[in-house]
Order: structure tokens, then sequence, then C-alpha cells
């Protein structure tokens, strides 16, 4: 009787250390290796900088709130600085055929489409960035 329960003990013992491996395992898997989603992520052009001014993931999730509080310094403040500011972003990340950052394949246009995000900047915006601009012009 004793051997059973050993081996019972040693059988649960078993399964809850495969369990507890195969559950870090798929909490440390990279993304790449994680099962695909039904709905396909964006393709995104990357920006023409070396880097964004912020950290990937921080930008993703606060890209708004950085414009809005740039957006009040300026106008509220008179403050105008380029780090968030919304020319800066258009100028860094405008698509190399369009030079724009809405339509199609734009930057910004792919992502809220995706998230299902109404984007409204533009309405006021120039979406195109300026050096595309005047490059078309001459």
């Amino acid at each position: 009787m004793a051997d059973g329960s050993r081996n019972r003990r040693w059988r649960k013992t078993a399964l809850f250390a495969i369990a507890l491996f195969a559950t870090a395992a798929s909490f440390a898997a990279p993304e790449a290796a994680r099962a695909p989603s039904r709905v396909p992520l964006p393709a995104i052009e990357a920006g023409a900088g070396e880097r964004c001014v912020e950290d990937t993931a921080f930008m993703r999730r606060n890209h708004m709130e950085l414009l809005r509080h740039q957006r009040d310094r300026t106008v509220h403040e008179g403050i105008r600085t380029t780090k968030h500011s919304l020319a800066n972003c258009v100028t860094c990340h405008a698509g190399k055929k369009t030079g724009r950052v809405t339509g199609a394949d734009g930057f910004c246009a792919t992502c809220h489409s995706y998230a299902g995000v109404n984007l409204d900047c533009f309405e006021c915006h120039a979406d195109k960035a300026a050096t595309t601009a005047a490059a078309a012009r001459s």
C-alpha cells in the first residue's frame, strides 16, 4: 500500500511539474512562436529615423496622450517643441512611396484601421511630410 501511494504522489508531482513547465513556456515564448491570430497584423513600414523618440511599446500605448499634451502646450502655452509633435511624427513615418501617413498603406491609417480607432487628426493637420511635399512641387 505504501508503494501505491508513493506512485500516486510521484505521478501527481510529475503532472504538476509538466503543467507548470508548459505554462511558463507559453509565457516565455517569443511572439513569432505563438499561435497565429485569426486577424492579420498590420504591415507597417519602418520610420525614416534611426529610432523613435520613445520606446515602441510605449508609443503604441501612449502616442495619443503625448500628442494631446504637446497640443495643449503649443496652443495654450505657446511652447513649440518637436520631440512629440505631430509634424515630427509625419516627417519620420510618412510612406516612402506616397509621402503620407494616411491611405491604404499609411503608417497611422494601417494601425488605426487594425485597432478599429477613428483617425481624425488629419481633418485639421497635414498627413504629408513637409520635405516630401516640397520635393513634389519641384
